[in-house]
């Protein structure tokens, strides 16, 4: 039997180092002419995500779509700064992401992949043979899947809540002319910003998403949430 471990993707406090921390620091601390400038503390502070988002997909041994996601909005976001094209182009590309995800979310809902069991309800979370065993004792797979229709909707809810917020915030914090280092120092002070007002907001959506449908899955089904957990008994 082979003792390989799974390999593992990096942790919270990585993520917010690398994808924040030292971005802000570099676009707000060494974006004047004496210093990096701001174009090239741009690239500087842009490397970081990118390094560790591809270091990531690495760890994580596998093809992680939304990671691929993350560091195509990190490059096009120095792109359009680099070009120095007109603020309503970062606005515009923060809340495309996340809005055709949320799109996603709602046309995939009824296909055998729902972006939903991505989320919420994938194979490291639920032991979908002893879901699906209960659902079927209990003749409740009807009933389930519209309850996975609600929980669906939150879920799509929470990314468009995140596109609204991430357009209005890129429209009110970045007011300078592209290219110079006010503008630079408004993208750090964007980037430290997002975590707390969009990011927030969306994952509280995403866990009531998650409390829904694990609240459903114990009524429809009788028995303790225990019995489903991927490590449970």
């Amino acid at each position: 039997m082979s003792t390989e471990k799974p390999k593992k993707s990096g942790g919270m406090l990585g993520n917010l180092a690398f994808n924040i921390v030292i971005p802000v620091l570099i676009m707000t601390k060494l974006s004047g002419e004496d210093s990096l400038g701001p174009a090239w503390s741009i690239v500087a502070a842009l490397i970081w995500p990118i390094a560790y988002g591809l270091w990531d997909l690495k760890q994580s041994g596998k093809v992680n779509a939304f990671s691929i996601l993350g560091i195509i909005s990190v490059i096009l976001t120095g792109g359009i700064s680099l070009l120095k094209l007109p603020a309503e182009y970062i606005a515009i590309k923060e809340a495309s992401i996340p809005a055709l995800i949320g799109i996603a979310v709602l046309v995939t809902q009824k296909t055998s992949k729902p972006l939903l069991k991505v989320f919420v309800l994938n194979e490291q979370i639920i032991n979908w043979v002893n879901l699906n065993a209960s659902l079927d004792e209990k003749n409740a797979q009807e009933t389930f899947a519209k309850k996975l229709a609600i929980s669906s909707y939150i879920v799509a809810g929470s990314f468009f809540l995140s596109a609204a917020l991430n357009y209005i915030l890129a429209k009110v914090i970045l007011v300078s002319p592209p290219g110079t280092t006010e503008y630079t120092e408004e993208l750090g002070r964007m980037t430290a910003l997002s975590y707390p007002v969009i990011v927030i907001p969306s994952m509280l959506m995403l866990f009531a998403a998650l409390w829904y449908i694990f609240n459903q899955i114990k009524k429809l089904t009788g028995r303790d949430l225990d019995h489903f957990l991927s490590d449970g008994q």
